[in-house]
């Protein structure tokens, strides 16, 4: 934890400690009622402060899928939240969720992943580099049997594994430029081929 961190939490501890002090001496005659009254107010703050933290799980779990459109040979996708196109595409048979990566040359697996659709990544040769965000990490190159997204499926697409730390799978161009056409339009990602 930063130090900014630290002042803050202190901060924000003696604010509270304040306004709880206040609090219990302006009641002091009825306590136990006070005390019902805090009870109530911390468990609707600690619901609030829950939902806040687990917001953008309960969005990207209800939100994209909800609204992909799929018309035959051309997929919508919506802006997420976060600024990125999600996607959920069947990898040998098996839903994995990505997220759109125009920069990434080939479609990139988590170690969870990988093994998710069949590959065993203490199995494989991670004699690959990639550079990221986070700096160099080693990769293994694969080749997935199946991607299929609605009715389209892509056989013997190259991939690769991450070894190192990845959140999300990503959707790279391996996969993207077997699409005849890539646009983003009004904050929607359109493939179509």
């Amino acid at each position: 934890m930063a130090s900014d961190d630290i002042m803050r939490l202190i901060y924000v501890g003696l604010l509270l400690a304040a306004v709880a002090g206040w609090f219990f001496a302006q009641n002091r005659l009825s306590l136990s009622k006070v005390l019902q009254q805090a009870l109530v107010w911390m468990f609707i703050f600690l619901g609030l402060i829950a939902a806040y933290g687990l917001w953008e799980d309960i969005r990207r779990a209800v939100g994209p899928d909800s609204a992909l459109v799929l018309e035959g040979e051309r997929v919508e996708v919506p802006r997420s939240g976060d600024g990125h196109y999600h996607l959920r595409v069947a990898v040998n048979g098996v839903p994995v969720s990505f997220v759109v990566d125009t920069g990434a040359t080939s479609v990139v697996l988590t170690r969870d992943d990988a093994a998710r659709v069949g590959l065993d990544p203490d199995d494989l040769a991670f004699i690959g580099r990639a550079n990221t965000a986070n700096g160099t990490v080693r990769t293994a190159p694969v080749r997935l049997e199946t991607m299929t997204l609605g009715d389209v499926t892509d056989r013997n697409v190259a991939a690769s594994v991450n070894e190192g730390e990845l959140f999300q799978s990503l959707l790279g161009m391996s996969y993207l430029n077997r699409w005849g056409r890539i646009e983003i339009e009004s904050g929607r990602l359109v493939l179509t081929r």
